[in-house]
């Protein structure tokens, strides 16, 4: 079983991908469709057998992989409960994901290269997921990147796509470096590959130090901290997470599958996964964890000042994943999965619900020319504003048990720097709450807006067309909060909306806003005993990862203010944008106007791209520059192929010059040289 579900994806991208000319769209998007739903039905029958009926762990050789002096390696599947909880988030939302994107891709001319591409990237996903050994799992990691470099870039005529694809590339390259020392490293200390038998043999290299410039260094925290370089590339944490937000370049499904369930949780998966090994070293877990919450308040600061809607919904992703890094690094990595695992549905949710609204308003994607759609689509409305209660942490759905279980754990850890990670992860807690809901006011809420777009404009002046999001230009990211320019209006409307009427989306797109919806909605009721509940997690888990039942039941301890003040920066952060986007929409002004070193600080997103620009881009550029021009160019060019075809050339020429076409020159040349041989002899 567990076969079919990895190889089925697989199988119908190759299928799409070379033959979709051949069976054409339908067919294409059908086999991919059908083999996802396949899938994800067999991870739901694996995941079910492992929460009611205490199924045990058990692994399935594919084949002897490689074997090279001391290292062998086999291609295995792995399957316990954490593959278990994994293969469910994967599937579900990538079968989810291809359903969507019948509708939202329906005109797209390469729609059989897209659902290829899907299915190639689930299936990295499953064999990352899967891995019985850490090259093994470097190869679903390398794969996973290699597809959403493909994605991100599906519309490769678009200069933008190409360079957020790139750039997604590029950094990812950084981090994977990090990882590949971490296993290099790990293969080192421990002789094998295989992950149970590192995790077995953990204790016996425990408190080991090598020297290092000098210094005795700590063998575990070197090797922990070296993956963790790899985890910080995939699940895009600060420092390595300018990739993130230009992915939004890709079409809206692919910013559901990357960045709600898939390739951002790779990180956090490894992290669980060798959770052991992470155990053994204070510093590594420190480092987790500072890093996790300093991430989760830099990309929730950045999102209150987005005006691209799945940019704000990209940064609220990055500041999730700083929530499940410092979950781990506080000792709950039970809470860090149930989070992951809640945090799919709902943030898959809102990307999705964001494709349907990009879609209802002619592809425009800039809040700032929204307003008072909640009457026009309403189920997208609803929808959204479901996922918005999860995200944001409502009573009884599904962030808010896997939100408050992590914040409760890190202030129950003890430790100085699991303090830290709750007072940030309160305060990131209510900026979440402020921006998710200026996004729901900005849409959903006021007056029409939509006259300032060009996007209406086409669709208002009879540009109909459905070409999809690519198209056109994003909205510009810098900006203000206020109501745009309606000077280009027609004039005979005067409500804001051009005479555009926005439309509800097709069943497709809708059918899977409500699964997501239903799960955003239950699923941390149904699974939160389950997953960080103290005798219940321990039997769910059944060492799959480090479970601290200690630390399960100080969670349950912990004093109330600390049980309250995830719902007290719920309710503050609705209130504050109700007060600025529905009461006194000029407060937004008011604070550009008087705080504007703030305020650009945040636009330009702390000045990280600007930074990497002056220190690593330019210099790079300018160091192939001058390798291309003086290096290879003038050296080596000058010097050996372009300098020896030169001197065929030039010699060439002065041979011709001897070549006239007249038999007498040849005679007398002829005439020269027997006097010259004569002469030569009779010196002799």
């Amino acid at each position: 079983m567990i076969q079919l579900l990895v190889f089925l994806p697989l199988l119908t991208a190759l299928v799409a991908g070379l033959g979709g000319r051949v069976i054409g769209h339908t067919a294409a998007k059908a086999i991919t469709t059908g083999g996802l739903f396949v899938s994800a039905a067999l991870a739901w029958v694996i995941f079910v057998g492992f929460w009611l009926d205490g199924a045990a762990g058990y692994t399935v050789p594919v084949l002897d992989w490689i074997e090279s002096g001391n290292l062998s390696v086999q291609w295995a599947l792995k399957v316990d409960t954490l593959t278990a909880v994994m293969l469910v988030v994967v599937t579900s939302v990538a079968a989810l994901v291809h359903l969507y994107s019948w509708g939202y891709m329906e005109e797209d001319p390469s729609q059989s290269r897209f659902f290829a591409y899907l299915s190639l990237f689930t299936f990295a996903m499953l064999m990352l997921v899967t891995a019985d050994n850490l090259v093994q799992m470097f190869f679903g990691w390398e794969g996973v990147g290699l597809a959403s470099y493909l994605l991100i870039g599906f519309w490769y005529t678009k200069p933008s796509a190409n360079a957020a694809a790139i750039k997604a590339f590029v950094v990812n390259r950084v981090g994977d470096f990090g990882f590949s020392l971490g296993i290099f490293g790990t293969f080192l200390v421990f002789g094998t590959v295989s992950i149970d038998a590192i995790l077995a043999a953990v204790p016996l290299h425990s408190g080991q130090t090598f020297s290092f410039l000098g210094s005795q260094v700590d063998v575990m925290t070197c090797l922990c901290l070296l993956l963790f370089v790899g985890a910080c590339g995939k699940s895009a944490q600060l420092g390595l997470h300018t990739w993130l937000p230009d992915a939004m370049e890709g079409p809206t499904p692919v910013s559901a599958l990357i960045h709600a369930a898939t390739m951002v949780t790779a990180g956090v998966f490894m992290v669980c996964r060798l959770s052991p090994m992470f155990e053994a070293s204070e510093t590594a877990l420190m480092v987790v964890t500072i890093v996790g919450a300093s991430t989760s308040l830099f990309a929730a600061s950045v999102g209150m000042v987005q005006n691209d809607i799945k940019r704000v919904i990209a940064y609220s992703t990055c500041s999730q994943l700083g929530y499940m890094f410092f979950a781990a690094g506080s000792g709950a990595y039970g809470a860090a999965m149930f989070h992951l695992f809640t945090h799919a549905f709902f943030k898959a949710l809102l990307f999705l619900g964001a494709g349907s609204v990009i879609h209802a308003m002619h592809h425009e994607q800039d809040m700032r020319f929204y307003g008072g759609l909640r009457k026009h689509i309403p189920i997208t409305f609803a929808l959204m504003t479901i996922g918005t209660l999860a995200l944001t942490g409502f009573f009884f759905t599904a962030g808010y048990y896997s939100k408050d279980a992590i914040l409760e754990a890190a202030f129950a850890s003890g430790t100085s720097h699991g303090q830290f990670a709750f007072f940030v992860g309160a305060l990131v807690a209510l900026l979440t709450s402020f921006y998710s809901w200026r996004l729901v006011f900005l849409t959903f809420f006021g007056k029409p807006r939509w006259a300032g777009s060009e996007h209406i404009q086409h669709a208002a002046h009879g540009d109909h067309g459905h070409g999809h999001d690519h198209a056109h230009d994003h909205a510009p990211d810098h900006g203000h909060d206020h109501a745009p320019d309606h000077a280009h209006a027609p004039a005979h409307h005067d409500d804001g909306t051009a005479g555009y009427h926005p439309h509800e989306s097709p069943l497709s797109m809708l059918i899977p806003l409500f699964v997501l919806g239903a799960g955003a909605l239950l699923a941390g009721w149904v699974w939160h005993e389950a997953f960080v509940g103290a005798e219940e997690g321990a039997a769910f888990w059944r060492g799959s990862l480090a479970f601290d039942t200690h630390l399960m039941h100080a969670l349950h301890d912990v004093p109330t203010w600390v049980v309250q003040a995830p719902t007290a920066a719920f309710f503050t952060g609705l209130a504050l944008a109700w007060l600025a986007y529905i009461k006194r929409p000029s407060i937004p002004l008011w604070w550009q106007a008087n705080v504007p070193a703030l305020y650009k600080f945040l636009v330009h997103k702390w000045y990280f791209d600007e930074l990497y620009n002056a220190i690593f881009v330019q210099p790079a550029q300018w160091l192939g520059r001058l390798f291309w021009k003086r290096g290879d160019q003038q050296t080596i060019d000058r010097f050996g192929p372009d300098g020896a075809a030169e001197l065929v050339t030039v010699g060439a020429g002065l041979a011709q010059r001897f070549q006239s076409g007249y038999v007498y020159s040849y005679a007398l040349v002829m005439l020269v040289g027997l006097a010259a041989a004569a002469a030569w002899m009779m010196g002799q």
